[in-house]
């Protein structure tokens, strides 16, 4: 199958890859999550592999040699794994712009991690010892530059040099560089109470897929938003002032990621079910008072962060229906009683739960983790 480009064998009992598949030139997209995998396989033919998905395995060694050919791969998944630490050769994906380690046994990362220009890094459910957890739930960027701090480096980075020469005189606002070399639209911390037409303009025949408008003070999400709308995959809107959801933000028909930390929002559209690839929503530090009905009309959803809100009522049986969600984060809410049901949801493979208010289940249980807690949560289920 030399033209074959897109393979999912998810869901299967595979423990091993055979060597053949590597003659498979032409693959772009490997599924192999929920598989019994112990290694990632080698690829040293399959130059044009872009997404490598092999979450939910048995991985525990991560090395060079399984690195080293994925020249073209854009996006990585070992969620769900047994990795206990992540190579500093992982510098040789310098295409990489989705590394997802949830969910392993990870103390600590490489700083070179920092050179790579991600643009999305999840590290939940891992005890990392080295990061501050502060500067984890700042995001990605935040990660990345405190790793790149942590390089004793002497001269100038290649970065900066290269930012100051295309940075031109009228668009002295505008981070062209990022435009044009990360395709990311970044207007952050500006503290600005709007986005100003220019860095719309100056995305000009560019392709863009992340957008980064966090610590401003926006009330309300640009509308030149829209333009974006065939390309952009990633949007940060943490830090701001919004208390509603617009309209142009549901056209985005390509979101996987939404980052929509503290602001002040209650509820969210239900237009948001049109964003048919959304994968993870961040709705920490906001105001909602149950988890808002859309999310569970939205299927790809893999990712909901909701904690510190006011959250007191889920729906479990609704929950159930999302095959795909995988992460619960409702910490620090208002939850009086958590629903037996919901221990029905095997596929949740981090829930998260502390500081509410509920008696039961009690804090021991609670430690003992997310297999612990759905398991006691089915044996009170009513019968």
């Amino acid at each position: 199958m030399k033209r074959l480009k897109h393979l999912d064998c998810n869901s299967n009992l595979l423990e091993t890859i055979p060597p053949e598949l590597a003659g498979m030139e032409s693959l772009e997209l490997l599924y192999l999550r929920r598989n019994k995998l112990r290694f990632l396989p080698e690829f040293p033919s399959c130059r044009l592999l872009k997404e490598l998905h092999v979450g939910e395995n048995q991985i525990e060694m991560l090395g060079a040699e399984h690195l080293k050919h994925l020249n073209s791969i854009l996006v990585l998944d070992l969620r769900d794994n047994k990795l206990k630490s992540v190579p500093d050769e992982i510098t040789v994906l310098q295409s990489l712009e989705r590394l997802d380690l949830s969910n392993n046994d990870i103390s600590s990362l490489p700083c070179s991690l920092g050179n790579l220009h991600l643009k999305f890094l999840a590290l939940e459910g891992n005890p990392l010892r080295t990061i501050r957890r502060e500067i984890i739930n700042k995001g990605t960027q935040e990660v990345l530059k405190y790793l790149r701090s942590k390089i004793k480096d002497d001269g100038p980075s290649q970065d900066s040099v290269t930012e100051t020469a295309m940075t031109l005189p009228s668009e002295s606002r505008v981070n062209m560089h990022a435009i044009v070399a990360l395709k990311i639209l970044d207007y952050s911390d500006k503290q600005a109470p709007f986005i100003p037409d220019e860095v719309f303009d100056a995305v000009k025949n560019n392709i863009i897929t992340s957008v980064n408008f966090s610590k401003n003070q926006l009330c309300e999400i640009p509308k030149r938003i829209i333009e974006l709308k065939e390309m952009v995959s990633d949007v940060n809107l943490s830090f701001n002032k919004l208390s509603f959801i617009s309209l142009e933000l549901c056209m985005l028909q390509k979101l996987t990621f939404l980052d929509l930390r503290n602001n002040f929002l209650s509820s969210l559209p239900e237009e948001m079910k049109l964003l048919i690839r959304l994968q993870t929503i961040n709705l920490s530090f906001n105001r909602f008072k149950m988890l808002p009905e859309v999310l569970y009309h939205i299927s790809t959803l893999e990712t909901i962060l909701i904690s510190n809100n006011q959250v007191g009522s889920l729906d479990a049986l609704k929950m159930k229906m999302m095959e795909n969600l995988s992460t619960l984060d409702l910490q620090n809410n208002d939850l009086l009683q958590i629903p037996p049901e919901l221990g029905n949801c095997v596929n949740l493979r981090t829930l998260l739960l502390d500081g509410n208010p509920f008696r039961v289940p009690r804090a021991t249980i609670l430690m003992k983790g997310t297999a612990a807690i759905l398991e006691y949560l089915r044996d009170r289920i009513p019968t």
